[in-house]
């Protein structure tokens, strides 16, 4: 088609010189054919061959060049195939004269079809190329725009995981302020009403009841600030590892509750990195919150497994599941829930991915994280 439109786009056609030569060359080729067929035709037909020359160079060569093919043509048929033969005289004026009149008539008729069908295909030609160089700047538009848009992606996806690194730093450190500072304040006043107590001698019975209830005040707001700060994050998370925060936050979920969940997780689990543990226990802290707000179920496991240099956490539960339309809207981009985006968030910063199954007879969420050393490994060293 490329190489069509540059014989048919005279801007882009073999030069002029080229073009008149190759006309003459084709109304002697005819006339040559011509005069070979003679034994077999006779001459009673003495342009038949020369109309296919006309028809040729009024396709390719244009309108100039075929007009000359033409008029060569007229002019060998004239000499060598109009009786008296290899003569310009006629011999039959009045028929070889109409002859060659309807000869140039319908030659004019072939040269201008022949060259509104070249212009019109040129003009196709190169309305398809404009297409095409339109289509390829769209395109190259649009990879542009898409790159632009990756970047932009990747910058939001890493502002997100600052945030969410600065978020956990801001809770390890008001859980420190509460437990270190709120906690010893309540604690010197627990003395002090702890000191009132002792002299209960000299107060009357509003006053002993007042101290009383003063210290159980006192205890009760110093569980809640442990249990805030806890859940804020663990100590035991920093201390001991994942394992460990994982069955302290489960027992106290559980009793609070009154949810059974059942953990599974090897005997011998090792340490993580710090992103990756709190990672886990985020997920894990949410999808238990959910639940207790949302399952309607009494029970629930945890699960903690490596397989192929993975880690695989499950979380599921025995509830009435999530709704379809709720599903859809977990699993499409834009619509997550904050929690459920921010675990998905979490896993993807790390490598990982997030998936929820749900149905009739509960909901299992699945994170799965790519391990450079196996976590039983960490914990088991081995010395060289």
């Amino acid at each position: 088609m490329h190489r069509l439109g540059q014989i048919a786009d005279s801007s882009n056609r073999p030069s002029k010189a080229l073009r008149y030569g190759l006309a003459i060359l084709i109304a002697l080729l005819a006339l040559v054919l011509r005069e070979l067929l003679t034994p077999f035709v006779g001459k009673s037909n003495p342009y038949l061959t020369v109309w296919t020359a006309v028809v040729f160079s009024g396709w390719f060569c244009g309108l100039g060049p075929s007009i000359l093919t033409a008029l060569l043509g007229v002019t060998g048929v004239w000499y060598w195939f109009l009786p008296p033969f290899h003569s310009f005289a006629l011999q039959e004026p009045k028929t070889s004269i109409a002859g060659i009149i309807g000869f140039l008539f319908f030659s004019g008729l072939i040269i201008v079809l022949g060259e509104s069908q070249r212009r019109s295909l040129a003009d196709r030609l190169m309305a398809e190329e404009q297409l095409r160089n339109a289509h390829d700047e769209l395109e190259r538009k649009v990879v542009e725009r898409t790159a632009d848009l990756n970047t932009a992606n990747e910058s939001l996806r890493e502002l997100s995981g600052r945030l969410q690194q600065l978020r956990d730093e801001e809770r390890r450190e008001i859980a420190r302020d509460l437990h270190d500072s709120v906690g010893q304040l309540l604690a010197a006043v627990g003395m002090n009403l702890a000191a009132v107590q002792n002299q209960a001698d000299k107060l009357d019975s509003a006053g002993i009841r007042a101290a009383t209830e003063s210290v159980t005040l006192v205890e009760q707001i110093s569980r809640e600030i442990r249990t805030i700060s806890h859940l804020l994050h663990p100590p035991l998370l920093d201390v001991a590892g994942l394992a460990s925060a994982l069955r302290w936050y489960v027992d106290g979920f559980s009793e609070r509750s009154k949810i059974k969940v059942e953990m599974d997780i090897p005997t011998e689990f090792g340490r993580l990195s710090d992103e990756m543990e709190i990672a886990i226990f985020r997920m894990v802290q949410e999808c238990i919150t959910n639940i207790h707000r949302h399952s309607g179920g009494t029970a629930a496991l945890i699960r903690v497994v490596e397989a192929d240099h993975a880690l695989v956490v499950e979380v599921q539960d025995y509830g009435k599941g999530i709704p379809i339309q709720k599903q859809l809207e977990l699993t499409s981009s834009g619509r997550t829930g904050v929690g459920f985006r921010g675990m998905r968030e979490r896993m993807r910063q790390l490598g990982g991915t997030l998936e929820i199954r749900s149905d009739g007879t509960g909901t299992i969420v699945r994170a799965r994280l790519p391990l450079g050393l196996s976590a039983t490994d960490s914990a088991n060293p081995t010395v060289g």
